[in-house]
């Protein structure tokens, strides 16, 4: 198998090839230790930052912004957004605030992206 990767771990944004050999993978392309270990990740376990928003009771606007605190597998992101949407919570609310914890045990939290005030 050949995959070609455009590496997002940053901003130079290698173009990286993936060959599955019999000694394991040989990757090209990277210039730096993160866009390769960025590549063998997206291999073997690709995992995504799942970012949306959760309804707010008392607060000046209806939605907060929320995201994981780090990437979760890739196949499990509808069922983590089944959760997410089952939360409701109550201004006020500051950012990096965790709203749950550790989602369907992936090790990540849900944090707020964004102050919420409660209404005056």
């Amino acid at each position: 198998m050949i995959r070609d990767i455009t590496c997002i771990a940053c901003p130079v944004g290698c173009e990286m090839r993936v060959e599955d050999t019999e000694n394991g993978y040989l990757i090209t392309g990277y210039t730096c230790a993160r866009g390769k270990e960025y590549a063998l990740q997206e291999i073997t376990d690709p995992r995504r930052i799942l970012t949306s928003t959760i309804a707010v009771e008392g607060g000046i606007l209806p939605v907060l912004p929320v995201k994981t605190d780090k990437g979760i597998p890739k196949d499990m992101i509808f069922k983590c957004m089944e959760e997410i949407n089952k939360i409701k919570v109550k201004a006020p609310i500051s950012s990096g605030d965790i709203v749950l914890e550790n989602v369907l045990n992936t090790g990540a939290n849900v944090v707020a992206t964004r102050n919420i005030p409660s209404r005056k």
